[in-house]
């Protein structure tokens, strides 16, 4: 793609082509009220060679933008403390809201092609990383963002040039690294590295080759593709994608109906194995934070269940400068206003840390399911982007542990009506409660659906019986202390 490039005549000369990259602008600013209304995100991923005039493009493409409603990403910004989070969690946390627009200054191409020239990825996990970033763009496209990916070229010989300018002046010379020194002096590696990542990642959202030798054509074009792009939107509308399937290793699925409800520990076993379970999981993360290991875990489960009470008994052992607990409850305009998962994505832990979810992204397929916030289409899609998302957590050697706190209607009924009569705890009880308590039938169908589809080999459910909340406790805390242990021996292997 890039050995044999050769730009198609538009039949411009300079002038003209200036005239129309300055029409094609002035289009574009009076496409932007038409796109916060229509509520369109749009991501401009701006890739290629040091020297190619990439941050020069983008600062002629916003120059004339509302600064209200764009935002620009650096890649070498978010590699920063890169190496603590998922490949992708700087991408998806960059992501605009709805009608907005993001320009990034490099992304998942530069990302890859920099670690994988340095020796940093082999086979495996450069085949990982290509299924990573075709999903993700996949994700975008099938949850309304409308993406355009361009590559600025530049021959070596220009590349060699433009650097040796730069480095002649004292005022300039901080713009040329090192590596872009060494992509010049090994211009052929990076040229095939750029077209294999090209050839790979093409199919879901095309790749647009710019011609960078002259500026007036990188932003001729460039305007062009943006424009085209965003009209051809706006005259399609917000659209999602259809439901997605992609296999994954699946576990035996826990069933609702098998769990003993009836499980039971006394009062004076209870304090001992719980004292003796905290001691050992505060010791424990001491040990993943050395080593580094990430841990998500997620609560979800019957109104009443004894989440909240399952969480602080976790809690208490671990180091308050370790961890975060996130109770997570309907969306706030911004985060509903992006993909899903961008409020989970932006809520992981870094390495050696831990993240404890108070519910989860499992709403999507549950209270958004039945209550009517998203399409059909959107949460039966939804089984495979969570199953890919937590994948990625997988691959980025986290733990992951999902507990579903399980209960019968009858407790529940009792602990509803406890609430209610004790003026203490009637802060805990709500009209919503009792009108979920009407769904129930729709609940633990949808419940029994997400156990059966996301119970994978990497993230398995388990399912707490927790009418009796102290056997509810002391079962969790066993399960994290084995995985923990688990993860710890295994890093060591």
């Amino acid at each position: 793609m890039l050995k044999d490039f050769t730009r198609a005549d538009d039949g411009l000369d300079k002038e003209s082509r200036k005239a129309e990259a300055k029409r094609l602008q002035k289009e574009l600013i009076a496409l932007q009220p038409a796109l916060r209304e229509a509520g369109l995100p749009v991501v401009v991923l701006v890739e290629g060679w040091a020297a190619a005039g990439k941050g020069s493009l983008i600062n002629t493409l916003i120059s004339d933008v509302d600064p209200r409603f764009f935002s620009v990403f650096s890649v070498d910004s978010g590699r920063k403390e890169a190496d603590r989070y998922p490949f992708l969690y700087p991408f998806f946390s960059a992501l605009p809201e709805n009608g907005k627009l993001l320009f990034m200054d490099g992304g998942w191409m530069e990302a890859t092609v920099r670690e994988r020239l340095r020796g940093k990825l082999g086979k495996e996990a450069y085949r990982q990383r290509i299924r990573s970033v075709n999903r993700f763009e996949r994700q975008l496209r099938d949850n309304g963002y409308l993406v355009l990916k361009l590559f600025i070229h530049i021959s070596k010989d220009e590349q060699k040039k433009r650097q040796k300018e730069l480095c002649g002046a004292s005022d300039t010379r901080w713009r040329v690294s090192d590596y872009d020194l060494y992509q010049n002096d090994h211009y052929a590696d990076f040229r095939d590295a750029y077209n294999d990542f090209m050839a790979k990642t093409g199919d879901v959202t095309p790749w647009h080759v710019l011609d960078g030798s002259k500026k007036n054509l990188r932003e001729y074009e460039a305007f062009r593709l943006v424009t085209e792009t965003v009209s051809a939107g706006l005259a399609a509308g917000r659209v999602h994608g259809l439901p997605f399937e992609e296999a994954f290793p699946m576990t035996e699925t826990p069933l609702l109906a098998d769990a003993d409800l009836d499980a039971k520990i006394g009062e004076a076993e209870y304090r001992s194995e719980l004292k003796v379970l905290q001691k050992r999981i505060a010791e424990l993360h001491n040990v993943i934070y050395r080593k580094r290991i990430p841990v998500v875990i997620c609560y979800e489960g019957w109104d009443a269940a004894g989440k909240g009470g399952n969480i602080r008994r976790l809690a208490y052992p671990l180091d308050p400068r370790g961890f975060d607990t996130y109770p997570i409850s309907s969306p706030e305009p911004h985060e509903l206003a992006r993909h899903y998962l961008w409020r989970f994505w932006t809520r992981l832990p870094r390495t050696g840390h831990v993240a404890i979810f108070d519910r989860t992204w499992y709403g999507r397929v549950m209270v958004e399911r039945i209550e009517g916030f998203c399409t059909e289409e959107d949460w039966q899609r939804a089984y495979t982007e969570i199953n890919e998302f937590e994948e990625e957590l997988h691959d980025w050697g986290a733990v992951i542990l999902k507990f579903w706190i399980h209960i019968d209607q009858e407790t529940q009924l009792q602990r509803f009506t406890e609430r209610q009569n004790t003026p203490e705890k009637q802060w805990k009880i709500t009209e919503e409660d009792w009108r979920n308590r009407e769904k129930w039938p729709q609940y633990e169908e949808a419940v029994s659906e997400m156990l059966a589809k996301t119970s994978t080999d990497f993230a398995p459910w388990h399912i707490i019986e927790s009418n009796d909340k102290l056997y509810a406790r002391i079962k969790v805390l066993r399960i994290v202390a084995e995985a923990l242990e688990a993860a710890a021996e295994e890093k060591d292997r």
